[in-house]
């Protein structure tokens, strides 16, 4: 038995606790949370300098594309981003393989117990079979055209059972509203099971999706255009969230949202990933139009990002958001455990094996720009 005390504790399930203590089992399982010190012998203590939290949840991750660091164009916009993405199939497997590895190892060392992964292909299936974090597997599906929607389809179903059969979650998911006919969405839809709980979708990400739904121009559609995209993705839908209601379905995940508004938010959950939003459109959300209980973060993917670190999304939320440290606690951690489902992880609940990090060199309760992270389970 463990008795893990800090100058703080943030269940995330209650308020925090000043000098509180985690009792934790052999293996990691929470026991209880004792409200002072004084509870238990000293001898029997685990001091540490900072504050003690849930392992975070990385809600929105490219594990595949993690080789591609460094080979894509800051601050060029989505078109060029997703432009130099093309060059992903330009590597060995040796080469992505190790890359997805230290990808993993990273996340791991930055207190990471679970990630929401897009997955285009099975390149990571191999890593996650190792079980080292909890995944949710969002198979991603694009299709600008309305001939090769049973081929996309076909695929995208034998994917999922690659991940199923390895005891992954796995659930087919559409890339934007931009980039997925409505036909496809329909057949997203037609394809869900009992085991999907969540669809996710890459949701006002650029200022070119309101102009190409709204306005039925500018660089979204001349790009498209030149790609042969049926031109019912932008005739069919007057805003980017059109397309939300043609998956007719339950839970649905909004990734990005940098320049959403507060009609794009209502009755669904989201997720930010600042410093990605930062490096290709050199923009952020108004985070003051969000939810907190239904907001979660994401690192992306190494190739729109120096890191995965969800510390280091938070202290960029904090400097351009009103939320607290508990707030801000609870979208790293326990707001994405429960919006991917991951029931054992999130908050110190009795029960629970939620992992603990040791957030250090805070500001009283605020993250600094040195604040750093250990993973102490």
């Amino acid at each position: 038995m463990r008795f893990l005390t800090a100058d703080y504790l943030f269940p995330l399930n209650k308020n925090p606790l000043k000098e509180g203590v985690l009792q934790v089992n052999e293996k990691g399982d929470v026991v209880a949370i004792l409200k002072h010190r004084k509870l238990v012998p000293d001898r029997n203590l685990e001091f540490y300098n900072g504050i003690l939290c849930p392992g975070f949840v990385n809600s929105h991750c490219h594990l595949e594309l993690s080789h591609l660091k460094g080979m894509t164009t800051e601050g060029k916009g989505i078109i060029d981003f997703i432009s130099n993405i093309k060059q992903r199939n330009n590597y060995s497997k040796q080469q992505i393989n190790v890359a997805i590895d230290l990808a993993e190892q990273q996340m791991i060392k930055n207190g990471i117990v679970g990630v929401g992964d897009i997955c285009n292909t099975n390149d990571t299936i191999n890593q996650k079979t190792k079980n080292n974090l909890r995944y949710y597997n969002f198979i991603e599906v694009f299709g600008v055209t309305n001939n090769t929607l049973d081929s996309i389809m076909i695929d995208a179903i034998d994917l999922r059972k690659q991940f199923r059969e390895l005891n992954q979650k796995a659930t087919i998911t559409p890339h934007a509203s931009y980039s997925v006919v409505p036909a496809l969405m329909k057949s997203i839809t037609n394809n869900l099971d009992i085991k999907d709980d969540l669809i996710t979708i890459h949701m006002n990400e650029s200022k070119l999706e309101n102009e190409l739904f709204e306005n039925k121009k500018g660089a979204f559609k001349d790009w498209l255009q030149e790609l042969n995209a049926s031109h019912e993705i932008w005739e069919k839908r007057n805003k980017t969230l059109d397309s939300i209601l043609e998956l007719e379905t339950k839970k649905i995940l909004l990734v990005h949202n940098t320049f959403a508004n507060e009609d794009d938010l209502k009755e669904n959950y989201y997720c930010t990933c600042p410093k990605a939003n930062l490096y290709i459109e050199n923009s952020l959300p108004d985070y003051s139009l969000f939810d907190s209980t239904k907001l979660c973060v994401g690192t992306d993917s190494l190739a729109s990002n120096n890191s995965l670190s969800i510390l280091e999304e938070l202290k960029i939320i904090q400097d351009n958001s009103k939320f607290d440290l508990n707030t801000l606690l609870k979208i790293a951690s326990k707001n994405g455990a429960e919006i991917l489902g991951f029931k054992d992880l999130g908050s110190f609940t009795e029960g629970k094996n939620p992992g603990v990090n040791l957030i250090q060199n805070l500001d009283g309760l605020k993250i600094r720009n040195d604040s750093n992270i250990l993973r102490i389970i």
